[in-house]
């Protein structure tokens, strides 16, 4: 499961960027991880997650905290 560090999250649209070891950038949003009973990421949290690659966007999903 890929791992990368909370790069970006705005709380009014509940949405942000989850940058990877490799460096690459993946979208995530409040039903990301909403369903595994998140309220909010914060900057510079690590995080584990799946990667859904349809529709062209790169999104995190099943998104769990791996440190604060």
């Amino acid at each position: 499961m890929p791992q990368g560090t909370v790069k970006h999250f705005d709380i009014t649209t509940s949405t942000g960027t989850v940058l990877l070891d490799d460096a690459s950038e993946v979208a995530v949003n409040a039903p990301t991880f909403a369903a595994s009973g998140l309220l909010e990421l914060r900057l510079g949290q690590r995080v584990r997650f799946e990667v859904d690659d349809r529709d062209g966007t790169r999104q995190a999903r099943d998104l769990q905290i791996v440190s604060f």
